[in-house]
């Protein structure tokens, strides 16, 4: 009679838990935080001071008073600089978006040395110096008889501005199918059509936030201003420095308040938008 042994059964093996690796280090996100913290933290003495009764700059605020705030709205110099603020960074924004898209759909659609080099030239203001920008434009514009007008200060400003709208349209046009541009043209539409049903809408996000750079980049610009200005026309920029530098104004300070609010409002007006259509 033979007996047969049974071994007992193999045991599997025991899982190995891995644990999930943050991307972000922490030593990152302290170093995120104290960027945020030192970008934020001259908002937090500016605001408070807009509302003192002090006639000087005085933090912590003696009181509370809106005297700075009816200076600000009474008197014609900070009005007529925000009203040219306004009307530069407005023109600008639209000369800006409509030359950077097209430029962005025109190197989109290119390929080689000639698109690489076209976008490198495109992309030199952002990279020069300001200082180097705003004399090259001066003695530009000096010969041109531009300096001190309009026309000036939007030509300058697009320059500076095209760059941002470039970048963003162009990260658009990465997520375009070019599928739909076939379809749309197999169906009989014309290119000039085929872009204002199909390509617009599709990168109107891209469209809509490289304008909000470029009104934003016009309307806080103040180097190449300092050098176009003249004693007729002069930008918001232009006046707060003036109001530092040639005379104590605390004026500056409701100034600064209202700017940071009106820039704040404009970048979060885009998620808002898109927060309400998310929810219908």
């Amino acid at each position: 009679m033979t007996s047969t042994v049974t071994s007992p059964p193999a045991r599997s093996a025991p899982r190995k838990r891995y644990r999930e690796v943050d991307p972000i280090g922490w030593w990152l996100k302290a170093l995120g935080g104290l960027v945020i913290a030192f970008l934020i933290l001259p908002t937090l003495f500016v605001i408070p001071m807009s509302f003192s009764t002090s006639t000087t700059f005085q933090f912590p605020p003696t009181g509370f008073s809106w005297r700075l705030y009816e200076n600000f709205f009474t008197n014609p110099v900070w009005l007529d600089s925000l009203g040219n603020s306004f009307l530069v960074a407005t023109l600008t924004a639209l000369l800006a978006t409509t030359t950077g898209t097209a430029a962005a759909v025109a190197l989109s659609r290119l390929d080689g040395r000639v698109a690489r080099l076209v976008r490198t030239l495109l992309m030199v203001p952002i990279v020069a110096p300001a200082i180097v920008v705003a004399i090259a434009v001066y003695i530009a514009f000096l010969g041109w008889q531009l300096t001190g007008t309009v026309t000036g200060y939007v030509l300058a400003h697009t320059a500076i501005a095209v760059p941002y709208v470039l970048v963003s349209v162009t990260g658009a046009l990465g997520g375009l199918d070019p599928r739909l541009l076939k379809a749309s043209a197999s169906l009989g539409a014309s290119p000039a059509r085929t872009f204002a049903r199909v390509t617009i809408p599709l990168i109107s996000r891209g469209i809509l936030t490289g304008a909000i750079f470029a009104f934003i980049v016009s309307f806080d610009e103040v180097v190449i201003a300092l050098f176009l200005r003249s004693p007729l026309f002069q930008t918001m920029p232009v006046q707060m420095y003036n109001s530092v530098t040639v005379e104590i104004d605390p004026t500056i300070s409701a100034a600064s308040s209202l700017m940071v609010v009106a820039v704040t409002f404009i970048f979060l007006l885009p998620q808002l938008l898109r927060g309400r259509r998310r929810r219908r």
